[in-house]
């Protein structure tokens, strides 16, 4: 089912984001419960998220929309991949674009930078992040592919062969 499908059959259950993401990984659909991070220009908590096991979560990461340095790369990614994420959706940027795409990952973000960020630990983990006029909480379920990003407050009853 593809999120378009999913906003004709359960729109009073989504949110639907207004941003027009980019998508960078290799897998174009991904979906599952999430958690959040909350940062701006350091990566320090994002990369401290990722390298925990999931059972295909997708981490929601509100970068305050910058594109000033990048907030992930290849490295990162390859923990997400490893320990099991489906993938990341990021307010801000990523960088090691040719690598992200080959990796069977998914990753939206809003564009790309080679600077790398600052390492100070700032910002919240596991908090509600506001972007793109909705409101993504952690244990909330998004849906993504290439329409875009959808959330609902919980699994949706829905067969997803993406």
């Amino acid at each position: 089912m593809k999120t378009a499908d999913l906003m004709d059959d359960f729109q009073d259950q989504l949110q639907s984001c207004e941003i027009q993401f980019r998508n960078f990984g290799g897998r174009r659909a991904f979906w599952g419960p999430c958690r959040t991070v909350q940062c701006h220009g350091d990566n320090v908590l994002l990369r401290k998220t990722i390298e925990e096991p999931a059972q295909g979560h997708v981490l929601v990461v509100d970068g305050n929309g910058s594109l000033f340095c990048a907030l992930m790369g290849d490295m990162i990614a390859a923990l997400g991949m490893k320990n099991n994420w489906s993938g990341v959706v990021i307010n801000g940027a990523v960088r090691d674009t040719r690598d992200l795409g080959k990796m069977d990952f998914g990753i939206k973000a809003l564009g790309s930078n080679p600077r790398k960020s600052q390492k100070k630990g700032r910002g919240k983990i596991d908090v509600p992040v506001n972007f793109g006029k909705i409101t993504i909480a952690p244990g909330n379920w998004i849906y993504c592919d290439e329409d875009g990003v959808v959330v609902a407050e919980k699994e949706l009853p829905v067969n997803l062969a993406l």
